[in-house]
């Protein structure tokens, strides 16, 4: 017989601090409440954490470390590419296929993670943009410079914009792949993984062509 291991009482703090960020936001969400929802008392919280934006940092470290590490291993094969236009489709690649694949598990966090990463990232709060931006600034420049190396010519404003409309793509493709089940009346499945990585990379790369273009 298997026995199942109970979550510790940190791990149920860090579970129950994602469930209620990605579904009220950082601000809205007190200690006290966190605490609640885990079945612990503040105390357990101050004791693992010290405060709610360490709560939070730890959150995104245990979900965006090996996310970003799989996207810069996939980014090294892909800059090796000589075409500029083969290489700008596996950069875009290496971008979005983890996300996809990490999110089927605990170490990518899933659609709830992405959720609330999407909530704190509208919220604007000063403690979760600096956790973000500590997070993913450092592969995203790694990224960009790859891109631009792509297309040549391109605006640093274009190259900005066709990447931020990227990442809300990524966002919604994730936390929402019901909505394109829903408009094609169950012609298209939104939970295909591969159809979706498809689809954005094919959409993103015809965007950023188009800057080489102009």
């Amino acid at each position: 017989m298997t026995t199942v291991a109970t979550p510790s009482v940190k791990e149920r703090l860090l579970a129950s601090a994602q469930r209620l960020f990605s579904q009220s936001g950082y601000h809205a969400v007190s200690m006290r409440a966190i605490a609640k929802e885990a079945d612990a008392n503040v105390g357990s919280l101050t004791y693992h954490f010290g405060s709610k934006a360490s709560l939070l940092r730890e959150i995104y470290m245990r979900h965006t470390a090996p996310m970003n590490q799989r996207r810069r291993e996939l980014l090294d094969e892909a800059v090796r590419i000589h075409d500029d236009e083969e290489r700008l489709r596996f950069v875009l690649r290496a971008y979005v296929l983890p996300a996809f694949s990490m999110s089927e598990n605990s170490v990518g966090g899933g659609a709830e993670f992405t959720r609330m990463r999407a909530v704190l990232s509208a919220e604007g709060n000063k403690d979760a943009s600096a956790i973000i931006a500590d997070s993913f600034d450092e592969t995203s420049h790694a990224f960009m410079r790859a891109i631009a190396d792509c297309v040549p010519g391109a605006s640093k404003e274009g190259l900005l914009w066709c990447s931020q409309f990227l990442l809300g793509s990524l966002y919604y493709a994730l936390i929402n792949p019901e909505r394109i089940t829903r408009l094609s009346g169950g012609e298209v499945d939104g939970h295909d993984r591969d159809a979706a990585i498809d689809a954005l990379v094919n959409a993103s790369f015809a965007s950023f062509r188009d800057l080489a273009s102009r």
